[in-house]
């Protein structure tokens, strides 16, 4: 299908999977080439009325799901959505955080959102198919027109697969409890790179305990400590915030109800956690799974510059 290096192909492009001012969702499947899938784009536009998005794009998003031959290798749902959201998005955090990209160019009244999704996956020979389901929340006023587009973004210098595995939910009280985030074992040699908790408010409500890895520390950690340490408190958060500025990117060194956790790559079962929790609330923890990935060159014509799809060193460059 394709010779060494980066090869771009378009999936899908149509004005009708765009949000509205109602909860809505889409979902289709699509054929793609065979190669080695590193990452799927998404590309939204939207004409609308001011303010359709006080924040960033990716609030309006509550929930992707993308399946690859009847395996799902992206399963998100975000906490906290909708276009009166004034935070930046967990979503485009989240993927910002494990070496995606979530991006957008500002403005009010006309929209513009890219979000790169890691995946790292071998499509075999002949047809392949992708399978999306796509919940949007309701935006905050009206939206009159637009596209949604996906993308396939294919790389021979992939060196990891990456799966985001479904949630595991937990209901706290306000105590230290044990959390034990679920992870299933998908391939040969899979490592946990990181784990996104999220709250179902924007708000952090975590004592002075923290959270604690157990296998990772002796005593929890609070949230500051673990924002030193994943990149946050760097000004590591940039996000649109059309309510605010319409002219450039905001910065933020947290998300509020967010927070993602490197795990460095931990192997040998569930991952085990104890958080202590100030109030009765529900959190979401969702693992970030990495494997090996490795792809073939061919023969002809071809680049001889890589640029290397590893997320396990894009989570890790934000620790360092």
């Amino acid at each position: 299908m394709m010779n060494s290096g980066i090869y771009y192909t378009k999936i899908r492009d149509d004005t009708t999977s765009i949000p509205t001012t109602t909860n809505s969702s889409f979902s289709f499947g699509e054929n793609v080439p065979n190669g080695a899938l590193e990452s799927i784009v998404l590309r939204f536009t939207t004409v609308n009325t001011t303010l359709a998005c006080v924040a960033d794009f990716p609030n309006l998003i509550r929930n992707l799901r993308l399946t690859l031959n009847g395996s799902v290798f992206f399963d998100f749902r975000q906490a906290v959505s909708g276009g009166d959201n004034a935070n930046p998005s967990m979503l485009g955090y989240f993927l910002n955080s494990i070496g995606g990209r979530s991006v957008e160019k500002v403005g009010d009244t006309a929209k513009e959102c890219f979000i790169i999704i890691p995946c790292g996956l071998e499509i075999p020979q002949g047809v392949g198919r992708i399978e999306c389901v796509l919940d949007y929340a309701a935006a905050n006023a009206a939206v009159a027109s637009g596209t949604f587009q996906m993308w396939a973004r294919y790389n021979t210098a992939t060196q990891t697969s990456t799966v985001i595995a479904p949630s595991t939910s937990f209901t706290h009280a306000a105590a230290i409890e044990q959390v034990v985030v679920r992870i299933p074992t998908l391939s040969k040699g899979q490592v946990v790179a990181g784990c996104l908790v999220q709250n179902e408010a924007n708000a952090d409500a975590l004592g002075q305990q923290g959270i604690r890895i157990m296998d990772q520390s002796a005593y929890g950690l609070d949230v500051d400590f673990l924002r030193t340490f994943n990149g946050d408190l760097s000004n590591g958060v940039m996000y649109a915030e059309d309510g605010n500025v319409d002219t450039r990117l905001s910065y933020a060194q947290e998300v509020n109800g967010a927070i993602f956790i490197p795990t460095l790559n931990m192997v040998g079962g569930d991952l085990i956690l104890q958080v202590d929790s100030t109030d009765v609330t529900v959190r979401t923890y969702t693992p970030v799974l990495i494997s090996s990935f490795n792809s073939r060159e061919t023969s002809g014509t071809r680049q001889t510059a890589s640029i290397v799809g590893n997320t396990s060193k894009a989570i890790l460059d934000h620790v360092e």
